[in-house]
């Protein structure tokens, strides 16, 4: 079962929208597919769901855990351990762990879990590995081939957990210097999340059912997603795309970046996906990923043909993936805890 997180530290790049068109894709290709939403905003929950749907899970809660907030209630209120995972059916091939506004109230006991693993405490290790077992649990309940998670756009506590729940990671990106400053705070930190990790699992080895892997998070790549760009501008996205093999690779992979290609060239380029927001609205109304948006939805002339390329896009990008998590997985080829590409 391969685990792959979708994340940047910095909002605005439409990273829930990535992982509901991948989990879709993924199931459009044969994939068993389970969509995990840890981000506390829950965007990714709304989108696959009604909203009569997610009044159910969120107000009418009751006795039973149906997301995960309810999963992981009783353990952080010290009532017990993790609830039954619920897992929200959406096609054969294609199931949600839908996420719950209220998670980010532990956002805090997670955060002194993180401190106490140190000390040996179990309970706090059985924290820290919450989200590695509730995924674990649900992805082979449901037999999913692969599980994609959705995470907040910053760098606390509950992402943390999230993101060493997940053996690999995707960024999306965009040709600007947000993108840039973001790779530069996102290697140091997942280096220094790596080396705590490790130093918490070395000094309290447990079941590695119950924990996350030691080397979680392996950067598959990174994805650029083209902006709708004014023509006095695009002297200024093309410098800021030039920039970001170089960037990815000196602070994702702790290389040099001293010999910079273009994207188009560059192996760590999973895809480049076209600008495609025309679709959007569409897609929301229909409740359906844009690459599956037909005539009857609206879909007409130019339209049409621009569902038909995003469906071509999503694909390619989806293949791409599973062939660099399936190469990562065979040959361990991960960033190592000094940050040196291995």
């Amino acid at each position: 079962m391969k685990t792959i997180a979708c994340f940047n530290n910095l909002a605005g790049f439409e990273k829930t929208s990535l992982v509901y068109h991948l989990a879709w894709m993924f199931a459009e290709l044969g994939k068993t597919v389970l969509a995990v939403d840890l981000d506390p905003q829950a965007q990714l929950s709304a989108m696959f769901l009604e909203e009569d749907r997610l009044e159910e899970l969120w107000l009418d809660n009751g006795e039973h855990a149906q997301t995960i907030q309810g999963v992981v209630a009783p353990l952080m209120c010290g009532a017990g351990d993790l609830a039954p995972a619920p897992v929200e059916r959406l096609a054969p091939r294609l199931a949600l762990l839908p996420g719950d506004p209220g998670l980010g109230r532990f956002e805090s006991q997670i955060a002194s879990a993180w401190t106490a693993c140190l000390d040996r405490d179990q309970a706090a290790m059985r924290a820290v590995s919450a989200f590695h077992r509730v995924i674990h649990q649900a992805g082979r309940d449901f037999g999913a081939d692969v599980v994609l998670i959705d995470v907040g756009s910053n760098l606390g506590a509950i992402t943390r957990s999230a993101l060493l729940s997940a053996n690999s990671l995707v960024v999306p990106l965009a040709a600007d210097l947000f993108s840039i400053q973001g790779l530069r705070n996102l290697g140091p930190v997942l280096r220094e999340w790596r080396q705590a990790w490790a130093d918490r699992h070395a000094s309290d080895p447990v079941d590695p059912d119950v924990s996350p892997p030691q080397q979680a998070m392996r950067p598959l790549g990174y994805v650029l997603q083209q902006q709708a760009v004014r023509m006095d501008r695009a002297v200024t996205v093309e410098r800021w795309r030039t920039r970001i093999p170089a960037a990815y690779a000196r602070h994702l992979l702790g290389g040099s970046g001293e010999r910079p290609v273009p994207v188009a060239e560059d192996t760590n380029c999973l895809a480049t996906l076209r600008n495609f927001r025309s679709l959007m609205a569409l897609a929301q109304d229909a409740r359906k990923p844009m690459f599956a948006l037909k005539s009857a939805d609206g879909a007409l002339g130019g339209t049409l043909k621009a569902a038909h390329d995003c469906y071509l896009d999503y694909r390619r990008l989806a293949q791409r993936i599973d062939d660099a998590a399936t190469s990562s997985a065979d040959s361990c080829v991960t960033v190592p805890l000094n940050g040196k590409a291995s």
